[in-house]
């Protein structure tokens, strides 16, 4: 539940369940279910999509640590949002609160921007189908379900923008879409857009073993590269036939290919690649391909990126590590070290993680991030690779990633250290509205599981969520 007031309660006063031990969903809030119905209808009426955020009071959330990734942390600060972005933010009693905000009481609280995740399949994104290697026509936007729990899970992680990507079973997987993780009832309202208005997104690609296959899927590296290239040379031709035609009126017109398109995207740089690829070899076949085509490329998972740092470094591309602490998993991950992402970093290579949920858990995110200080990634540059690093990688780093005047309003309070294991998710704001409270037993079943946190998300109306007796706003 929001808290306005002058008056500003301690922050002990909302979270006494100790540390470490899950408390259960029903015993957080003292509210009946009759306020608690209200509450819901009030927030989802917040938050439901064509709400003009602009007529809204200004937050002012006050008395937390803030963590701006992008400058010092900040102890007791204050954070201004205003029309869904970031307007102030500073120590307390150096930050203006305009007389008309709503006062929030982080006081014990650490406030960072929300969690980017590159390399996520939440909501079912999957794209390529079994009748051939190369599907660069297909989208994942055609395929997300908004109403999946899973979404739900990654706000309740802390997640507010991700890359929604088919899976890795092709050489050319389908086209992936970034999303904001608003309340929603399509998945247009979630989509970031290009200067042309087009849903924003790169192309999904993947070598090593998992596209390979009987034919027409390859059965071995060389004639994966091969398959890849001649498709390339097919989407240069195509490029240049168009071109031809827009310059001359007496021309027929180049008949419209939908998976050409996209490659064209892809070599004029308007969508970047993002490749799923483990060892070296693998690595280096990539910036093998994108040297010659010329696109630009961020390698996904790079198992064994800590073998050729200097390649990648040199070849201009950014990586986006996946860190697991299990054993199993495929013979190419063999060599995977938790060393990784301190390797890259030091040898300058742009870094972010991932989640690859469900590989690993949205809801375990930032104990990547752990993970990799644990072994040796300073502290600082941790937090970036979840934050303004992915963002980066997304061509969003003006948006968002950080606490900065006049980015994005997505937020995420915390009880404790980002990087401890005790610390939990308190709540989570897109655009300046709460999509996650931890208070809400509604939501707080996505975070702890439990019978129901499966199920499929109730729709959001105009007036808030139906069924909104059961919680929080949906």
């Amino acid at each position: 539940m929001t808290r306005s007031a002058p008056t500003l309660q301690p922050a002990s006063a909302r979270f006494a369940p100790p540390r470490g031990r899950l408390p259960r969903p029903g015993a957080r809030s003292p509210h009946g279910a009759a306020l608690l119905a209200l509450i819901a209808l009030a927030a989802g009426a917040a938050a439901a999509p064509g709400g003009d955020g602009a007529r809204e009071r200004p937050r002012a959330f006050e008395g937390a640590t803030l963590l701006p990734i992008d400058g010092p942390p900040i102890e007791s600060g204050v954070l201004i949002v205003s029309a869904g972005r970031i307007a102030a933010l500073g120590p307390a009693g150096q930050v203006e609160i305009p007389a008309d905000a709503e006062r929030i009481d982080c006081r014990g609280l650490v406030l960072m921007p929300g969690l980017v995740d590159t390399h996520s399949h939440v909501g079912s994104p999957w794209g390529a189908d079994g009748s051939g290697p190369l599907q660069p026509e297909v989208r994942a936007l055609d395929s997300i379900d908004v109403a999946e729990a899973s979404l739900m899970r990654a706000r309740a992680g802390g997640l507010t923008s991700l890359n929604a990507m088919p899976g890795s079973g092709h050489l050319i997987g389908g086209q992936t879409v970034y999303l904001k993780l608003r309340r929603a009832r399509s998945v247009e309202e979630l989509c970031y857009r290009f200067e042309d208005g087009s849903a924003m997104g790169g192309l999904k690609m993947a070598n090593g073993t998992n596209p390979q296959g009987q034919p027409p899927f390859p059965e071995t590296r060389a004639k994966a590269a091969a398959l890849v290239r001649a498709k390339f040379i097919e989407a240069q031709a195509y490029r240049e036939r168009r071109r031809r035609a827009a310059e001359d009126p007496q021309a027929e017109p180049v008949p419209r290919d939908l998976g050409l398109e996209a490659l064209v995207e892809v070599l004029e740089g308007k969508r970047l690649v993002h490749h799923h690829t483990h060892r070296a070899d693998d690595i280096l076949s990539v910036l093998r391909l994108a040297r010659e085509f010329g696109f630009r490329t961020v390698l996904h998972h790079v198992s064994e990126a800590w073998k050729v740092p200097e390649e990648i470094l040199a070849s201009g591309a950014a990586c986006s590590v996946i860190l697991v602490d299990s054993p199993g998993g495929k013979l190419e991950a063999r060599d995977l070290s938790l060393d990784t992402p301190r390797v890259l970093h030091a040898a300058g290579v742009p870094l972010s993680l991932h989640s690859d949920d469900f590989i690993t858990d949205s809801r375990l995110f930032l104990r990547a991030g752990a993970l990799a200080v644990r072994a040796g990634l300073p502290r600082e540059a941790a937090l970036e690779a979840l934050t303004l690093g992915g963002a980066r990688q997304l061509d969003l780093d003006q948006r968002i990633g950080s606490l900065t005047v006049g980015k994005d309003a997505d937020l995420v309070l915390l009880d404790g250290d980002p990087l401890s294991i005790y610390t939990r998710v308190v709540e989570t704001w897109v655009e300046g509205q709460r999509v996650f409270d931890l208070d809400s037993p509604a939501d707080a079943l996505y975070a702890e599981g439990g019978p129901g946190a499966g199920d499929p998300l109730p729709p959001v109306s105009c007036c808030g969520p139906f069924l909104a007796g059961q919680g929080g706003a949906r």
